[in-house]
């Protein structure tokens, strides 16, 4: 189905705002266009985190053979114009300034500070304003924020690798809460399996991999692309993770460890203190420094909505958890959970640790070479987008 003309430069606002998605976290990535008579003269994105706002970007693109076409034109926003100070100045002030008469926007921010005050602003200053277009669209985009500011709480994604008969690990790695699917590759060994190797139990088992490493490198972009990342203690204590972003380029998350009875030695990676890492114990009084903090919780029946609030306290808009099986099912289990990331592979282990089990439904799947991505979103009551 086409679009009107209206869509056409929204989808364009959501284009330009994927530049900046991560880097202007805890912001909201927001895309700006400004048109006239069919043509674009000026188009711009939020800039990362203390910086100009989608808005301010593109009306600073503006030539100065086009500047005079400012107030004739009609200003596209994929979100709502902010109508407070913050880092920056309100960006309603610089509309209204520019003497813009014509303002399309894709949803309202749902952010309490802003939330519909944008909006009434620019009317009440006379402009004219049409909300709603793409708005569908213009949330997804920004179904962190989102669910951040509706839910009081982060994105959460939950992500693991299984073999084809559904185990996250062989038996000789069987523990209560083992590992994510596939080891973490700080350890540098890379030891491809055949498709169907036969696993013998060992003393000291060798690294099994159950995904190939484009599969690998993709994790690590979403790594890149997500404020946290959170392991249960079983798994720091088999792998040695450093849950960093090694293989792509962007920001480390936040690391978020489940230490219940504070078990993690100091040398381990995640206490390295290159990457700021929180712990959530129930060990009282342990000393925070700058890039290693403890947060005391109870880990009772209510554990991953403890986890949720010390992420939100924290002004953490999404985090990926990436195990082991007992952490992964525990958030199933709650219903507390907004898309799944499963990688398929094709090893054969017959016997260990077995997948997390859910009802989800997949919304899509692609092949990675012998690996396949399943992505299921949990779109049960009250935990829509």
């Amino acid at each position: 189905m086409s679009q009107t003309p209206h869509e056409h430069y929204m989808q364009r606002c959501l284009e330009l705002a994927a530049n900046g998605l991560r880097k202007a976290m805890p912001n909201p990535s927001v895309g700006a266009v400004l048109v006239y008579e069919g043509r674009i003269i000026g188009e711009g994105h939020t800039s990362p985190f203390g910086g100009p706002h989608g808005e301010v970007n593109c009306l600073n693109s503006v030539s100065e053979s086009d500047k005079h076409l400012i107030p004739k034109a009609t200003l596209y926003v994929s979100l709502e114009p902010c109508s407070h100070y913050g880092k920056t100045p309100p960006c309603c002030d610089l509309i209204i300034k520019n003497e813009i008469q014509n303002i399309i926007i894709g949803c309202v921010d749902p952010n309490e500070k802003v939330a519909g005050n944008g909006i009434r602003k620019l009317q009440e200053a006379g402009k004219n304003v049409t909300v709603g277009v793409l708005a569908k669209e213009c949330r997804e985009f920004n179904r962190r924020f989102f669910t951040f500011h509706e839910k009081q709480r982060p994105y959460i994604i939950l992500k693991w690798a299984e073999s084809a008969d559904g185990f996250l690990s062989p038996s000789d790695r069987l523990l209560d809460d083992s590992t994510v699917g596939f080891l973490d590759d700080s350890k540098n060994q890379n030891i491809e399996q055949s498709k169907n190797p036969k696993i013998q139990k060992s003393n000291n088992p060798a690294p099994i991999w159950i995904t190939n490493k484009y599969s690998r490198q993709l994790v690590h972009k979403w790594r890149s692309e997500e404020m946290a990342i959170l392991v249960g203690t079983q798994t720091v204590l088999d792998d040695n993770p450093s849950l960093d972003v090694r293989s792509w380029s962007g920001p480390n998350p936040v690391r978020i460890v489940l230490d219940r009875t504070n078990r993690i030695p100091e040398w381990y990676s995640v206490k390295n203190h290159k990457i700021k890492s929180i712990f959530l114990t129930e060990t009282h009084n342990l000393p925070n420094l700058d890039t290693l903090l403890y947060e005391s919780i109870a880990f009772d029946d209510k554990l991953p909505k403890n986890i949720s609030n010390v992420l939100y306290k924290h002004n953490l808009q999404s985090v990926i958890i990436e195990g082991g099986r007992q952490t992964l099912q525990t958030f199933i289990d709650a219903n507390l959970w907004d898309e799944a990331r499963v990688f398929k592979g094709s090893v054969i282990f017959h016997d260990g640790t077995p997948a997390p089990q859910f009802a989800a439904q997949p919304i899509h799947s692609e092949r990675i070479l012998d690996d396949e991505l399943i992505i299921y979103r949990n779109y049960g009551e009250g935990n829509n987008i």
